[in-house]
């Protein structure tokens, strides 16, 4: 049980006891379950990734508007939505294993259903793929995140989801090349031949997602709990036995709410944004784009200026993740040194700043905000997710249900920011999520009174119950 004396640890990991980041309090060592669980992240990352590469190929195929294309990320999240509250039952009835396994069986699924859609052809077949593998995901999401924040002292419980999430990361660098591969691939007579190539990289997935639930099925799985520090478990009278009750939990949902819908929409844009806001390039950059690595990189824009091409844009979508892997890869170091709350504060309001520098059109400049918002964004949802499970015990698994539940953000708020850029352009929709990120920062400034507003239970930010 966590002493009084420890609870301020998730606060600032500096008073934390000299223990092992993966070591229970009974000794055991849970290092090769975070190595599994890692697969997972990985696995939602590169589906994500391909996810926001989609959304230019569906514009120019069926030629859609980009609020109209934003509908990809509407089913997308919609999976999520649908399937975050009975994700959290079945983890629950199932324990982490069983709900793990669900999840890869309902991804495999979706990921071989683009087989017949590319024969169907029609948008429609194309969003239910993506639906289902979201649902599938949603199980894996709803259960690994909290099942990370238990595997060790909950002192680093924002540094092993960080670093958990640091390999959704390497997933998402990885999804915009594969995406960009198929999706606009072309024959030797340059004609696109994207539509017919789509389901490989899903079917692929399929496969995977297949051979990881036999590896799951087998694997030791220790089913823990979270620390119930707000004894939401106890028979006790007067004391509030729902979640909602406490305000750090139900401002995590509000918070991972804009935070999502600020990432979809800076993610779904990306390759709009860099093939029609960038400045003119270089005439000499063009001979990088005639053979190599930088082949089919540039392309003359109806403009007459020399820009980036949609595969340029897609590969330059790669650089932006592997910011945001760097990101991830410090914050789990800067986490382990400085308050969690903090840390989130700070980063929210840098990216406030950005959205600013690129709502303000200052070409290049403006350009590398966008890069740099990648960083500061990596750490905010799995630090908004263990701040808002924190203390929640066996009803952790529902509080996560709730906060997964959040990403329906990114199905609604695209569309807005879409809106926004169809009617000015997309640099003055980045004002979209410069306001989510404003809200984002408010929840982590204000974690310690919204967290101690549950003291009246007994538990405090600063001190033990």
């Amino acid at each position: 049980m966590v002493t009084p004396e420890h609870l301020p640890t998730l606060l600032d990991p500096r008073l934390a006891p000299n223990k092992g980041m993966f070591v229970l309090e009974d000794g055991r060592n849970t290092f090769f379950t975070f190595v599994l669980l890692i697969l997972l992240f990985a696995l939602w990352g590169f589906c994500n990734g391909m996810i926001d590469v989609m959304d230019k190929h569906f514009q120019e195929e069926l030629h859609l508007t980009l609020a109209q294309s934003a509908w990809v990320q509407f089913a997308h999240y919609l999976g999520y939505f649908l399937m975050a509250l009975p994700a959290g039952w079945l983890a629950t009835k199932l324990g982490y294993k069983g709900g793990i396994i669900t999840g890869l069986l309902i991804t495999a699924i979706g990921g071989f259903w683009f087989i017949p859609a590319t024969q169907i052809g029609s948008f429609w077949a194309f969003l239910l793929g993506v639906c289902i593998i979201a649902a599938g995901l949603t199980f894996l999401e709803t259960i690994a995140n909290p099942y990370t924040t238990v595997l060790g002292p909950v002192s680093f419980a924002a540094t092993r989801i960080n670093l958990a999430q640091s390999t959704n990361g390497i997933g998402l660098l990885l999804g915009p090349i594969v995406g960009g591969m198929f999706f606009y691939s072309k024959n030797a007579a340059g004609e696109s031949t994207g539509s017919e190539n789509l389901w490989i990289p899903y079917a692929a997935i399929g496969v995977l997602t297949l051979i990881l639930a036999i590896i799951f099925y087998f694997a030791p799985m220790p089913d823990i709990e979270m620390e119930d520090d707000y004894h939401l478990d106890d028979s006790m009278p007067n004391i509030s036995h729902s979640i909602w009750s406490h305000p750090h939990f139900w401002m995590a949902v509000i918070a991972q709410f804009l935070y999502v819908a600020a990432q979809a929409g800076i993610f779904s844009f990306f390759i709009n944004y860099m093939t029609s806001q960038v400045p003119p390039v270089p005439a000499s950059w063009n001979v990088l784009g005639e053979s190599g690595w930088f082949g089919g990189w540039f392309e003359i824009h109806p403009d007459g200026d020399l820009g980036f091409s949609n595969k340029g844009a897609s590969n330059l979508a790669s650089f932006g993740f592997l910011c945001f892997l760097i990101g991830r890869f410090t914050g789990s170091a800067i986490l382990k040194k400085f308050a969690a709350h903090k840390v989130l504060g700070f980063y929210s309001a840098a990216c406030v700043v950005l959205c600013l520098l690129v709502f303000a059109k200052l070409g290049w400049v403006s350009v590398v905000s966008v890069f740099v918002i990648y960083f500061f964004m990596s750490i905010m949802f799995p630090t908004i997710f263990a701040l808002g499970i924190f203390g929640l015990g066996q009803r952790a698994k529902k509080a996560s249900s709730f906060i997964v539940m959040a990403i329906m953000g990114g199905a609604i708020l695209p569309k807005l920011m879409g809106h926004v850029a169809d009617n000015y352009d997309l640099s003055r929709g980045f004002i979209v999520p410069m306001f989510c990120f404003a809200v984002v920062a408010v929840y982590g400034f204000m974690w310690p009174r919204l967290s101690g507003s549950a003291g009246m239970h007994g538990v405090s930010t600063s001190q033990g119950h």
